[in-house]
């Protein structure tokens, strides 16, 4: 998931084809659908992205009583609306009146907290949870921002190289001065570990799939002390969409999408597209099907984004998106770290009875 931040943005309104009291107001690359004639292009208000928890309060003058998702109705979700796909949430509440918005923006102020506005955390199921342990050195995994946010992340013509983004849960492996830390990304955030569990979901993916003998490789091919294999493990009984795998069964499904490595007290290096494909090759490790290699099209890679999966060899359902990332790997001064983004699939965020587990 996406960092959360409510901001200020300058807003670009646009016409909604299908509906005459409607309009459609972009920020970044994202749109939302709100009232016509609410807003003019070059006016200044609130994105509340999705994925947000709203205060009973702020839904109800926003009027959005009972029409959010979530078993409580207060969670910002995208959604159709009368055909035209409306992510996040445009608005001026009463709490940002008199507020120099323009000034804001310049700013980057973040009203979340003022507003009341918090971030999702999906549940966590009972076979992905476990005993926790402290890990402080375990090497973490971070947010990956939509490129619908920060659009000018990528230089047209840049190279860049696409990974299929598999609808999974993310696993965390690290491998600090010979010791084994296996975690999830919500407790990896934390610098907790799962103790050893062979029932435990990442766990059977770590074991049955070799990790820790392939971090091991890999911090003799770097000559480092610390090694931190990034996966998702997938498969029916993890997220709606399952690849053609069952994580009942014996064989997870399990792919890498990231390794870092760093000596005992350096900084963390995470490996250029062509050493990851490189490296994993030799260790053996199955990796995130690569889509795409070559200048960056933000046109062409949101078509891409779209479609049927490839994990399975067989188009089992479709695609959730991308993730693109320099290939060449470099720092960001759009989003403060890291140049990789995720490029989203619309019907996969309008999908039917999807899941969002950590």
């Amino acid at each position: 998931m996406s960092t959360l931040r409510v901001t200020a943005e300058r807003l670009t309104i646009h016409p909604h084809d299908n509906a005459d009291a409607l309009e459609l107001a972009q920020v970044g690359l994202y749109r939302a659908v709100v009232a016509k004639g609410q807003f003019q292009t070059g006016d200044w208000a609130l994105y509340i992205p999705e994925g947000s928890l709203l205060p009973d309060e702020l839904i109800a003058e926003l009027g959005l009583t009972g029409k959010l998702a979530g078993s409580q109705k207060n969670r910002v979700k995208a959604v159709r609306l009368r055909g035209e796909l409306s992510q996040g949430i445009v608005c001026l509440p009463q709490a940002v009146s008199g507020v120099d918005l323009a000034e804001a923006n310049a700013q980057d102020r973040d009203f979340a907290e003022e507003l009341g506005v918090t971030k999702w955390v999906p549940p966590i199921p009972v076979h992905m949870a476990g005993e926790v342990v402290s890990a402080a050195d375990l090497l973490p995994w971070i947010e990956i921002e939509d490129i619908k946010r920060y659009p000018s992340m990528f230089e047209a013509g840049e190279p860049v190289v696409a990974t299929e983004k598999i609808h999974g849960s993310a696993c965390l492996f690290s491998l600090v001065g010979g010791e084994a830390f296996v975690s999830s990304k919500g407790f990896g955030a934390k610098r907790l570990a799962l103790a050893h569990n062979p029932k435990n979901l990442y766990w059977r993916a770590i074991e049955s799939h070799g990790v820790a003998e392939a971090a091991r490789r890999i911090a003799d091919i770097f000559e480092v002390e610390r090694v931190g294999v990034f996966g998702e493990v997938f498969g029916r009984g993890v997220q709606d969409l399952a690849y053609g795998a069952n994580a009942a069964g014996e064989q997870v499904g399990y792919a890498v999408f990231d390794v870092a490595i760093a000596t005992a007290e350096g900084p963390v290096r995470w490996l250029n597209s062509g050493e990851l494909a490189d490296v994993l090759a030799k260790v053996e490790l199955p990796a995130v099907p690569r889509l795409y290699e070559g200048p960056y099209d933000e046109a062409a890679l949101m078509d891409l984004a779209s479609g049927k999966e490839t994990v399975s060899g067989s188009s089992e359902h479709l695609r959730e998106g991308l993730v693109v990332r320099s290939a060449v790997e470099r720092y960001s001064q759009v989003t403060v770290g890291r140049a990789i983004a995720k490029f989203i699939s619309p019907a996969y965020l309008t999908r039917k009875g999807g899941t969002e587990y950590e």
